[in-house]
């Protein structure tokens, strides 16, 4: 079994390889459990891994909280859920992404990710290459996204 500090290959890692990172380390609970804090006032976030192709970061989410629509700059990603349900919402569609799954995407994917149960969730969300920026998106009245921010790494 690796380590959450994996080795650095320095190249950008596929949707496909961040799923699989994320699911193998959401699937490893008894190394990371003891860092999760759950917080009412917001999604609570740790990054346990960075080097030069990619960062992890491990997310705890109470029931309501939501990222907003967003992406992730020219970052590729995935996450995957160790813990409780969570829902992906895109434009068109809304998933259910439970524990034991994983969502992998490209540079430019919009979307927004949020507890709609009744308990906490635990996720884990790998990119590559590690953010530099992101950009936060509402939906118009006719239901096209609309630009509200754009932050870069040192704004989180």
């Amino acid at each position: 079994m690796t380590s959450v500090a994996e080795q650095s290959t320095h190249a950008p890692l596929s949707p496909a390889q961040m799923a699989e990172r994320a699911r193998d380390i959401a699937g490893r609970a008894g190394e990371w459990i003891h860092r999760v804090r759950l917080s009412a006032d917001g999604r609570w976030y740790e990054r346990l891994h960075q080097d030069g192709d990619h960062e992890v970061w491990l997310l705890s989410w109470m029931p309501g909280q939501s990222t907003g629509f967003h992406d992730h700059g020219e970052a590729s990603g995935a996450f995957a859920v160790a813990l409780g349900t969570l829902r992906e919402r895109r434009i068109t569609v809304d998933r259910t992404v439970s524990a034991g799954q994983a969502r992998g995407f490209g540079p430019g994917y919009v979307h927004d990710v949020g507890n709609v149960s009744d308990a906490p969730a635990v996720s884990v969300h790998v990119y590559s290459p590690p953010l530099s920026a992101m950009n936060r998106y509402d939906l118009d009245d006719d239901g096209r996204l609309v630009l509200l921010a754009a932050e870069s790494a040192e704004d989180w």
